[in-house]
C-alpha cells in the first residue's frame, strides 16, 4: 500500500479573510492592487500587478447561488414588511421590488465571484500553489 498522507503545514497557510475582502473588493488576493475582472464578470488570466496566475479560479455558478440567497434573504422579509405596513398597490410593490432585486444582484454578482476567488486562492484550490 503507499501512503497518501499529506503533511500540512500550519504556518504557510495564506489569510483567508483578508483575500476573500481583497477578492470582493475586485483586487487581487495575493497583492490586493490589481484588478482581477477585466469586464464585468471575466477574469483577468494573471494580476496585472503582481502577475499572480489566477486562470486556475473555478467559480462557475458559486456566486449565482450566493447572490440568489443573499437577495432572496433581504428582499423577502422587506417584501413582508412593506406589504404588512404599508399596503402599496399591488404594481407599486412590484415594481419597487423588481428593480431593488435586479440592482442588488447586479451589485453583488462580480463581488462574490471576486470573493469566491479570493477563497480559492487562500485555501490553495484549483491550480493555486504555494510557490506563487
Amino acid at each position: 500500500m503507499t501512503d497518501q498522507t499529506h503533511i500540512h503545514d500550519h504556518t504557510t497557510e495564506r489569510a483567508l479573510w483578508p483575500a476573500i475582502w481583497k477578492g470582493f473588493r475586485g483586487k487581487c488576493p495575493k497583492c490586493g492592487s490589481g484588478p482581477i475582472l477585466k469586464s464585468y464578470l471575466k477574469l483577468r488570466p494573471s494580476c496585472t500587478v503582481c502577475r499572480e496566475d489566477l486562470s486556475h479560479a473555478r467559480a462557475d455558478d458559486g456566486p449565482a447561488y450566493l447572490t440568489i440567497l443573499i437577495v432572496g434573504h433581504i428582499m423577502a422579509p422587506a417584501l413582508h414588511v412593506a406589504f404588512t405596513t404599508f399596503r402599496p398597490e399591488p404594481l407599486v410593490l412590484f415594481t419597487i421590488f423588481s428593480i431593488g432585486c435586479v440592482a442588488l444582484s447586479l451589485y453583488l454578482l462580480p463581488r462574490l465571484k471576486g470573493a469566491i476567488v479570493g477563497f480559492q486562492w487562500a485555501r490553495l484550490m484549483h491550480g493555486f500553489s504555494q510557490e506563487t
